[in-house]
């Protein structure tokens, strides 16, 4: 199971967490990874200058809504076997 974790804290949220959580919702759904990825929001990650702060098992990553859905191909479908 590969377990991300979004920064939800205000300077995360001002930078477009809730948009990098729309996408990657609908990468789950879109490749059926429900059983695969586990998504969770954290209140704050503590690297507000380098939000949207993301985890993917445990190792930092700076996500922008532009980005989001390549990040998530790349870093989380790979470790999912995708």
């Amino acid at each position: 199971m590969v377990k991300v974790e979004i920064c939800i804290g205000s300077s995360c949220h001002v930078k477009g967490a809730g948009q990098v959580l729309d996408i990657f919702r609908e990468r789950i759904k879109e490749k059926n990874l429900g059983d695969k990825v586990e998504l969770a929001g954290k209140f704050c990650i503590g690297k507000c200058t380098e939000g949207v702060c993301v985890t993917v098992d445990g190792e930092l990553f700076s996500v922008d809504p532009k980005s989001a859905k390549k990040f998530f191909e790349k870093e989380v479908e790979r470790r999912a076997g995708v």
